[in-house]
């Protein structure tokens, strides 16, 4: 008889839908297309918001995801109540759950759920808002700012959209707000709170404050003049992350009500893990403990030995420092699997050097590569990588994708505030 529980004798959880909006396609299957190609989504910031602001841009480069209609999923006066954080993140959800096949008029809402987080939330409508109040007095603001800006504005609203009345709620950890929206929605269906959930992340804050803010932490990347160079993960002359937008979700299910209703399972969630450094507020651990934390747990949690997994979608940002503890965090997780030079097997890649650093909705968009490298046996590049830092002696899959059997893929999310993330993604075996 197939094992309907996991190691830990909790329900398997997989997945039976995904969902997109990136800078690289504005669905899954164009997303991911993009990724195996190599392609950036990286390019100059147009707009009038920023044109407006007097003094030169020392930042003028971010993943901005183009040609994308809101008009194909909300009618105009629904449009105008939305921040551009929901209205990329409630397609992401709708491609999920039609990519599933589900009918929720067929299920019971009250087994169904939503769990989408990000890390900043409305911020467009906060700088309208603080923009009509200076200019326009403060009984001016529009009345559906509050809705607009709530982080938990897109979980509400995809609920609403499909009758959902289950577990709802919206994870807000910086950049590993999806990680923590996945996993924890893989929780709930093992606590036996719901069969159904639709988990993921969105992120809409290329705006003026969010650009100006990274920028004087020296956090982003001024490479002005060759946008589709300038995320480049572990390469020696990297200068910083790329900041992007986008959303992706995904359509979890409980094995047994996913088989009951001879759903396409695509793969399943084999370990989370969540972990804290608890030791600055944006600097990473310098010899990663904390992300060693989070990976040593997560496969702890699937039952899995370190040369169990295959590929290791890195947060891979970028950044001197995160870079740095993240390979330091691997080898000493992984050993000589981590090490070409020592026969290991395991190649990491970061998608980040494509679509920039989506933040909070990094983690979901990043399993629409854990997946496809599960599905169609290629493990998407890091492009940009011309030379890897000192130290970084492993397979990071530099500017081409690798042809390899994956059935096991390990993801780390890891944002500002020492939280660490990791999923473990397998192939499902029935």
């Amino acid at each position: 008889m197939t094992s309907t529980s996991n190691n830990q004798g909790q329900p398997r959880i997989v997945i039976t839908g995904v969902g997109a909006i990136t800078n690289l396609g504005l669905d899954a299957p164009t997303t991911w297309d993009s990724m195996v190609a190599g392609k950036s989504g990286i390019s100059t910031l147009v707009g009038e918001a920023f044109d407006a602001i007097p003094g030169e841009w020392p930042v003028r480069i971010a993943g901005h995801i183009h040609d994308f209609d809101p008009g194909l999923y909300f009618d105009v006066r629904e449009a105008r109540r939305l921040d551009r954080v929901t209205m990329l993140g409630v397609p992401a959800a709708i491609e999920a759950v039609k990519h599933s096949g589900i009918e929720f008029d067929k299920e019971d809402p009250e087994r169904c759920g939503v769990v989408i987080g990000s890390g900043v939330g409305g911020i467009t409508t906060i700088e309208e808002g603080v923009h009509a109040l200076l200019k326009k007095g403060p009984t001016r603001l529009s009345p559906f700012t509050v809705p607009k800006l709530m982080v938990n504005s897109t979980a509400g609203h995809v609920s609403i959209r499909f009758g959902l009345q289950g577990p709802s709620s919206a994870h807000a950890t910086a950049c590993a707000s999806s990680g923590h929206s996945i996993g924890e929605a893989v929780r709930m269906m093992q606590r036996g709170e719901a069969d159904v959930m639709i988990a993921g992340g969105t992120e809409g804050a290329i705006t003026p404050i969010c650009i100006s803010a990274f920028t004087c932490m020296k956090a982003l990347s001024a490479r002005n003049d060759d946008p589709t160079k300038a995320s480049r993960p572990f390469d020696k002359d990297r200068d910083g992350f790329v900041l992007a937008e986008g959303s992706a979700c995904m359509l979890l299910e409980t094995e047994e009500h996913a088989k009951a209703r001879g759903a396409n399972i695509l793969g399943e969630i084999a370990g989370y893990a969540a972990s804290s450094d608890g030791t600055h507020i944006t600097a990473p651990d310098a010899e990663g403990r904390g992300a060693r934390r989070s990976m040593s747990w997560a496969l702890k949690d699937a039952g899995l030995n370190p040369t169990d997994i295959d590929y290791v979608n890195a947060h891979g940002t970028s950044t001197p420092l995160g870079d740095a503890a993240e390979v330091y965090a691997a080898k000493v997780i992984f050993g000589d699997h981590a090490l070409p030079a020592k026969g290991g097997k395991l190649v990491m890649s970061s998608t980040k050097s494509m679509h920039g650093h989506c933040l909070g909705a990094s983690g979901s968009v990043e399993a629409i590569a854990c997946l496809g490298a599960i599905h169609h046996g290629v493990i998407p590049p890091t492009i940009n990588l011309d030379e890897a830092d000192e130290g970084f002696d492993l397979e990071f899959a530099a500017n081409t994708a690798r042809d390899a059997k994956v059935d096991v893929v390990m993801n780390n999310t890891f944002g500002f505030g020492g939280h660490n993330v990791t999923l473990i993604f397998s192939r499902y075996r029935g």
